[in-house]
């Protein structure tokens, strides 16, 4: 069996669904999902996951970071080793309001850290220790036109792109490797839902009220 991993951008992937769901509100039920089944609904009949590496920061708004937990906790519980969680940060940021007749004034606003560089670094590490064969980036960001390049050109691992809902990125099709639109597979992400209450070796999970 061919080994597989995926690496996900959990900011992206977030703010997909998010995008998704303004006009398919039933897109919502998607946030609870459980992350390394959806992506096992992916594989072909001849893979199997070796790792998924999900890539996010701890939210500084308490109410979200609740949320975020709870989902975490919950897909960790459900899959153990088979999952990776990766940290980075937000920072605060000051912005400036430069609208037209703007007042001038600055605000300060949050700014995700880290979890780019930390994406690429492990796909790249993944490919250097050639711990598997295929390589499958969940992201619509073109900041990581840069290490595909790199893993298509040196390493010739074979690549898989998968653009979350609402993401496509032309600059990404256009390095000639494959991909998918995520939200053109609806029944892979219907078989991937965790039911509202979760219960693994003793310990509860409930699917947040609101997101």
């Amino acid at each position: 069996m061919k080994k597989v991993s995926f690496y996900i951008d959990g900011f992206n992937f977030y703010y997909g669904i998010k995008e998704m769901s303004k006009h398919k509100p039933d897109w919502r039920k998607f946030y609870w999902i459980d992350l390394v089944k959806l992506c096992g609904e992916f594989l072909k009949e001849d893979e199997e996951i070796f790792e998924v590496h999900y890539f996010t920061a701890r939210p500084k708004n308490k109410g979200k970071m609740t949320r975020q937990n709870m989902l975490m906790g919950c897909n960790k519980a459900i899959n153990g080793e088979k999952l990776k969680i990766h940290y980075g940060k937000y920072q605060d940021k000051p912005i400036i309001c430069r609208a037209d007749d703007g007042c001038g004034k600055t605000f300060m606003h949050w700014e995700e850290k880290q979890t780019d560089v930390n994406l690429a670094i492990k796909m790249i590490e993944n490919c250097h220790y050639d711990e598997c064969q295929k390589i499958i980036l969940i992201s619509g960001d073109s900041d990581f036109l840069p290490p595909l390049k790199l893993i298509k050109n040196i390493y010739k691992k074979e690549l898989l792109v998968m653009f979350p809902p609402t993401k496509y990125t032309n600059s990404i099709v256009q390095l000639n490797i494959n991909y998918l639109q995520m939200e053109k597979h609806k029944p892979k992400w219907n078989k991937a839902l965790m039911e509202n209450v979760v219960e693994v070796d003793g310990k509860t999970y409930r699917k947040p009220v609101e997101w």
